[in-house]
């Protein structure tokens, strides 16, 4: 098999052929594996060239993956949402504070939530009695009693 110079670092002569190897491809925190790949491998830096058909199976496993955990993680929301008896107007007022129709956005996998709800939608799915608490939270009573005080310490001060 022949070798070439690599196109990344230069190194003369150290692309090296290779065949079959799998490699994944990744997503966030979610990956999945592309088998029987061939191209070549520079020795010097680790740099991959794949060849023709293996590059586009590649990149095809990349789109897939990307476009399987959007409609995941959309499922993944409503189902939560459900749930946890919420509307998607009541998930918006209570949890995000987006726009009156993010959540069917998000449900329908147009947008993609942001990480910190879809994260606070599994909390809720795996600790639903968590789910009381947010509207406490949300009232801001305590916050709102916070700057009351704050207010008293400010009159006081002049």
């Amino acid at each position: 098999m022949s070798r070439h110079d690599c196109y990344t670092c230069g190194a003369p002569g150290a692309m090296q052929a290779f065949k079959g190897r799998s490699l994944s491809v990744s997503f966030k925190q979610l990956t999945r594996m592309v088998h029987s790949l061939a191209g070549h491998e520079c020795t010097a830096c680790a740099e991959i060239e794949f060849d023709a058909p293996s590059a586009e199976r590649y990149a095809r496993a990349g789109d897939e993956l990307i476009e399987d955990a959007k409609r995941v993680m959309a499922d993944e929301m409503k189902r939560i949402r459900r749930k946890l008896h919420f509307t998607q107007k009541s998930a918006v007022q209570l949890l995000s504070g987006g726009g009156h129709n993010a959540f069917s956005r998000y449900e329908r996998a147009e947008v993609e939530p942001p990480k910190p709800l879809f994260v606070l939608m599994r909390l809720l799915d795996r600790h639903p009695e968590l789910a009381q608490e947010l509207q406490v939270i949300n009232a801001c009573d305590d916050i709102n009693a916070l700057l009351l005080q704050k207010e008293q310490q400010r009159l006081g001060e002049n």
